[in-house]
């Protein structure tokens, strides 16, 4: 993981990575604790925060991201833009903005809160449970994207249609329609009723 500002306090001095530790909520989004990411993970899965971001470029296209083949969850699979975990205390806009740069090497150019959804999402893969309350967010992007292949395998830019197509051919994330229908309101204020979403 890249150090920066905000990571930098989960970091020992020699720059290797402490646990990383999630923020625990009850049902309305309320901090109740913390958990480290993968225990929280572990069935029957600990209901954390968590974000999802969708960036739509100029023409109304979704910016999809095939998730690193390294990852232990989900690896390999197409899903939003850019979605994880807060660290504790950090806010929810905060953590998409910065996740976002880290993994795309992109800032958004436009990024604005799209409400929230809970979800419980097995993965059949890695027998990993998404109990999550997730932070939803929409924006744009216009400049280049540099990913860190340490977590992005490939991008690709997509319209609704070219999304259906490839939704029944490949495989995404369990979350994924989950979130994406939960941020579709939003999705379509920003980029209008023409694009289909």
């Amino acid at each position: 993981m890249p150090i920066t500002p905000a990571t930098a306090a989960h970091s020992t001095p020699e720059g290797t990575a402490d646990a990383i530790l999630l923020e625990l909520v009850d049902e309305k989004g309320v901090t109740i604790g913390t958990a480290e990411k993968l225990a929280a993970h572990q069935p029957p899965g600990q209901l954390h925060r968590a974000f999802s971001v969708f960036l739509f470029d100029e023409h109304g296209r979704l910016l999809l991201q095939q998730r690193a083949l390294g990852k232990y969850h989900s690896p390999g699979v197409w899903s939003n833009t850019c979605c994880g975990h807060p660290f504790p205390g950090e806010a929810p806009f905060a953590a998409a903005a910065r996740r976002t740069f880290e993994e795309l090497g992109v800032s958004p150019s436009l990024l604005a809160e799209a409400g929230t959804v809970r979800y419980n999402h097995p993965d059949p893969a890695s027998g990993l449970v998404e109990q999550e309350f997730n932070h939803l967010f929409v924006g744009m992007v216009q400049a280049p994207r540099v990913p860190d292949t340490q977590e992005v395998e490939a991008t690709a830019f997509v319209t609704a249609a070219e999304l259906a197509e490839r939704h029944a051919e490949e495989p995404f994330s369990a979350w994924f329609m989950t979130v994406l229908d939960a941020a579709r309101p939003a999705v379509r204020e920003l980029t209008g009723a023409s694009a289909g979403w």
